[in-house]
Order: C-alpha cells, then sequence, then structure tokens
C-alpha cells in the first residue's frame, strides 16, 4: 500500500507557527551535493563533469497506482512499446496483452473498469476465514485447526480495533466537512477572505471553531481553496481507510474477474496504465526521470532512461498475485530496473512473489523497493514484499542479491537526517535517500510536494538506471553493491524513526550506514569491472553494448 503523510485538521493551528519558523529547502534539494547544506544525490554535481554524455537507454518500470504518461514532464521519457500498434485492438507483439503501450494494468478488466479502492491483506485474510471460524466451538479445535484459529482471531483484532479507531476519526472529518459546507453557504462565498472569516458571527460551534482555524490559515499564507483541498484529501484518506481498506464485506476483485486463487493466470487486466488516480505513480515516475533541462516543471535525476508503467497498486494493499505478475511483465518487456514503492503487514502469496524475484535476478534485473511509513524496525515478517525468501531453494541463497531496501532521509541532516516516519533495520534496509519535501510531477502537468520512503527508493531506481546505463556491462548485483559502497557516511548519533527517543549510530539504521551519493556511485562503478552476461544480450528495446561509457 502507498502511505500518504496525514496532517489532521486539529493539528493545523498547532504546528502552523512552527512550520514557518522551519526552513524550507530549495525545490531541487535532493538533487543537490551535501555541500550545499543539504543531504542530495550530487546529481547536479555529476551532470556538470559528464559534459555532453549520455548513456544508453535503460527501461525503469514503475510498479505504482498508474502513472500519466500524457504529463508535460514524463511524456518525452516514457517507454513506448516498439511491438504494439496503438489502438488497434490486438496483441501485435504477442506476449499476452493487448495494446500495451506504456506498459500494463494488473487491477482492471478488459472492458477497461478499473480497481481505485481496495482492502488491506488483513482483512482479506479475516474475511476469507470468517466463515469457517466465526461460529466454531474453540474448544473442539485441535493441530492446525488450533493454529488458524489463533491467527483469525489475531486478525479479527487488528481488524476490528482498526475500523473502531477510524470510526472516531472518520466521525470528526464528517463534522468538519459538513461546517465547511455550511460556512460557505452561509457568507455567501465559494471562496471566504480572511475579513469574511473574522467578522463572521454564528453560535453554531462547528462554524465558529472552523472559521477561526480557516483564518488563521490564510493569514499565514494558505488560501482558502488550498485548505480545503488538503482537507478533502485526508477526508477521502479516511473514507478509503474505514469504508474499503477495512472493511471486510467488501470485494474489488469482482472488477477484475480472473480466477483469483489461480497464481499462474497472467493474462488478466488492461492497458490503461494511468487509473483512476495516478497521483502516487506520476510523482515516483518524475523523481526518477522528469525530463531534466527542459524549461518547465521539474529535474527528474536520470537523463537516460523510459519510464514503463505497471499498474499493480490501489487505494489500499496491493496483491501478491498481481505484484508476482508485474514483475514479470516488466521483466519480460526490457525492464532492467524496477521501481516497487508499495508494502504490507501480511503476504499470503509470498512464495509466488518470491519465484518473480528469482525469475527477475536470473535476467539481471534490479529491484528497488521501499522500506515502509511506519516509524518501525523492519523484520522478515512484519513488512512485504521483502528480500528474504520464505524457502530456500537448492544451491539458491537465502536472499535475493537483486534486491535494494531503501529508507527515507529528511532535507535536513545532524540528529534530526532519518525521516521521522522512515522505517528502518541494521539488517533488512540497504541505505537511505531523499524523502522529505519531495517536488516532483501529478497528474495533469501539474506538480507538488509529497514524502515518504516511496519518494526515497525512485531515487535510487534513477541512480540505478543512471549506472546501468553509462556502465552497461555491470550486473544488477554489482550496481546494487556500488551503490551501498559509495554512501556519505552519517556521523554521530541521530534519532529513531518513529519518536520513541532514542539517540543511535546511523548504522543502527541501515546497513551501509550512510546515505546514497551518485557522484561517488560513478567514481566506484568506473574502477569496477564489469560482469553482466545479460548486458551483451540484445533486449526487446535493442540491445545493449559491452562498452562503458566512463565519464
Amino acid at each position: 500500500m502507498k502511505v500518504i503523510k496525514i496532517l489532521s485538521i486539529t493539528m493545523i493551528l498547532a504546528q502552523a507557527g512552527a512550520a514557518l519558523a522551519q526552513s524550507t529547502p530549495p525545490q531541487n534539494w535532493f538533487l543537490l551535493n551535501p555541500s550545499s547544506g543539504f543531504p542530495g544525490l550530487s546529481a547536479e554535481t555529476l551532470y556538470s563533469k559528464l559534459a555532453g554524455k549520455k548513456g544508453k537507454t535503460v527501461v525503469v518500470a514503475v510498479l505504482d497506482s498508474g502513472v500519466d504518461f500524457e504529463h508535460e514532464d514524463l511524456q518525452s521519457v516514457m517507454w513506448t512499446n516498439p511491438g504494439e500498434i496503438p489502438g488497434n485492438g490486438k496483441d501485435d507483439d504477442q506476449n499476452g496483452y493487448i495494446d500495451d503501450i506504456h506498459g500494463w494494468n494488473f487491477i482492471g478488466n478488459a472492458k477497461g473498469e478499473n480497481v481505485h479502492h481496495d482492502n488491506l491483506e488483513v482483512t482479506r485474510l479475516f474475511a476469507a476465514m470468517r466463515p469457517t471460524y466465526e461460529s466454531v466451538d474453540a474448544s473442539k479445535l485441535a493441530g492446525r485447526q488450533r493454529k488458524e484459529y489463533a491467527l483469525y482471531q489475531q486478525l479479527k483484532e487488528e481488524v476490528e480495533a482498526g475500523r473502531k479507531d477510524l470510526e472516531s476519526q472518520f466521525a470528526f472529518y464528517d463534522i468538519i466537512k459538513n461546517a465547511i459546507v455550511d460556512l460557505k453557504k452561509e457568507i455567501g462565498k465559494e471562496e471566504p477572505g480572511i475579513s469574511d472569516l473574522k467578522e463572521f458571527k454564528t453560535s453554531d460551534m462547528r462554524m465558529k471553531q472552523i472559521a477561526q482555524i480557516l483564518a488563521t490559515q490564510l493569514e499565514n499564507g494558505q488560501t482558502f481553496k488550498e485548505f480545503e483541498m488538503q482537507f478533502l484529501e485526508e477526508y477521502a484518506y479516511f473514507d478509503g481507510r474505514l469504508n474499503y481498506n477495512y472493511n471486510p464485506d467488501f470485494d474489488s476483485r469482482k472488477i477484475v474477474g480472473d480466477n483469483y486463487s489461480n497464481y499462474e493466470e497472467k493474462t488478466y487486466g488492461n492497458s490503461d496504465v494511468r487509473g483512476p488516480d495516478a497521483s502516487h505513480g506520476t510523482h515516483v515516475a518524475g523523481i526518477i526521470a522528469g525530463a531534466r533541462q527542459n524549461g518547465i516543471g521539474m529535474d527528474g535525476v536520470a537523463d537516460n532512461v523510459r519510464i514503463m508503467s505497471v499498474r499493480v497498486v490501489p487505494d489500499g494493499d496491493e496483491r501478491d498475485k498481481d505484484v508476482a505478475n508485474a514483475i514479470r511483465y516488466a521483466v519480460d518487456n526490457g525492464a532492467k530496473v524496477l521501481n516497487m514503492s508499495f508494502g504490507k503487514g501480511y503476504s499470503p502469496g509470498k512464495q509466488v512473489v518470491d519465484k518473480a524475484i528469482r525469475y527477475a535476478a536470473k535476467k539481471d534485473v534490479l529491484l528497488v523497493h521501499a522500506a515502509g511509513n511506519d516509524g518501525k524496525e523492519n523484520f522478515p515478517d512484519n513488512n512485504f514484499p521483502n528480500d528474504r525468501f520464505e524457502k530456500k531453494g537448492l544451491f539458491q541463497p537465502r536472499h535475493a542479491q537483486n534486491w535494494i531496501e531503501i529508507g527515507a532521509l529528511n532535507f535536513k541532516t545532524g540528529e534530526s537526517a532519518a525521516a521521522e516516519f522512515s522505517n528502518y533495520s541494521a539488517k533488512m534496509v540497504d541505505v537511505f535517500a531523499p524523502g522529505v519535501s519531495i517536488y516532483s510531477t501529478l497528474p495533469g502537468s501539474t506538480y507538488g510536494i509529497q514524502q515518504g520512503t516511496s519518494m526515497a527508493a525512485p531515487m535510487v531506481s534513477g541512480m540505478a538506471g543512471l549506472l546501468r546505463g553509462y556502465f552497461p556491462t555491470l550486473s544488477a548485483r554489482q550496481v546494487k553493491e556500488i551503490i551501498m559502497a559509495s554512501v556519505v557516511p552519517v556521523t554521530g548519533n541521530v534519532e529513531v524513526p518513529g519518536g520513541v527517543g532514542e539517540m543511535v549510530p546511523f548504522s543502527a539504521l541501515c546497513v551501509s550506514g550512510g546515505m546514497v551519493n551518485i557522484e561517488k556511485a560513478f567514481e566506484l562503478a568506473s574502477k569496477t569491472p564489469g560482469k553482466s552476461k545479460a548486458s551483451a544480450v540484445k533486449s526487446k528495446q535493442g540491445g545493449s553494448s559491452n562498452d562503458q561509457v566512463v565519464p
């Protein structure tokens, strides 16, 4: 599931003054050199050294909610399937997918209908077990059934606790929503000004309080429309969590129409790679490859990649079957880097995902995954997907060597270097990359700021695309090792994410103990002999050379 950081309306007044007092980073801070005072990637420094050179084109697949492929800053960098004729309703390249021009959508159907909302995995598991264990006499259970019943009780408790918490929050937001509607009606304006709000008199405490909050926000520079849009986004978030994510009676899979229990089924879905809400995926795509130096919008990390959109993440938890098929689709159609900015707490189909990860490793494809935004320590059993294989195959490693896990950096340095929301682990998280206050592309040729490890992962995907394009004989495993070995170490103790008040060395938060740096990665790559057999084999995209393009 993609995670959005929500700022409660009740917190706005308390935080408004503090927010204004904080330093605001430049929109491109994540591309700057750390000497600027911001812990960026040093991408701009690197490009100044490249002196007009450009690496070979590399396809980076964005496995996400969808990408606005017509965005002014993305349309020139979108992957286009050379074997398909747009809109003819035929599978011209015979890969099993009709009209997959810019990628594929695994959460839709052949009629063009798409999944928007979905459950959390915990809700799906609870709903599946409920008919069997809802009214069972636990005292008569033994063996496997007793264990399943214990799991059922755990799932039930988690879902019910989630719903109880959300019901009170959603009720509060519903009151505020109605108050805003009534306030505009009473004042007689769609966008009241400061004087309208300050002079407004009423005995209705709802409207009185919201008028006071709005007046303060407008005085601090926010417009009424901006406040309203932010609020409606938050309202939709809680609506989705209560009525879909934690609703065991909701079943989105009827829309897709596949045989959900058949993990071998692959050719379902449709070619709509944008979907009903492409905000998250479009933001991710811009970070990786927003067209550089075109005078509009923003600049992405990489100047040599093409973005393939594989829609797999709804407003809810992604499904293991879809994730596995998305990985295979991207690999089979030429992607050499896969960005996966999603995650969840349960994975009933982990084995099928593991199998797809092994397939990607065999094809020399690097998987870049966001660590998550719960401010917690990651373990093999609490955050999925991950690089630990559930079953060890004969002569196979216990974990994926083509997988790199990314935590989120703050734009601040020192004790606050790690984003307060970022997951972490000295064993499960490999590196940290910029993930706070990230300006990038949004649907409709617009731009905005988002934050999360979802934004940190595409930083590394962009880096990996650059490295694989300028040094095409490097294997996926070598690229991972180079990115990790070239980090800028974070010295001194830092605050542990999650607000626990503990100070630790940065090495306690990730394996490498540092933050990524593309300039240093290029320096190391230029000294590393390549060994990728895959780079010498012509792919669907026209192949690649064994020659390094050394800056």
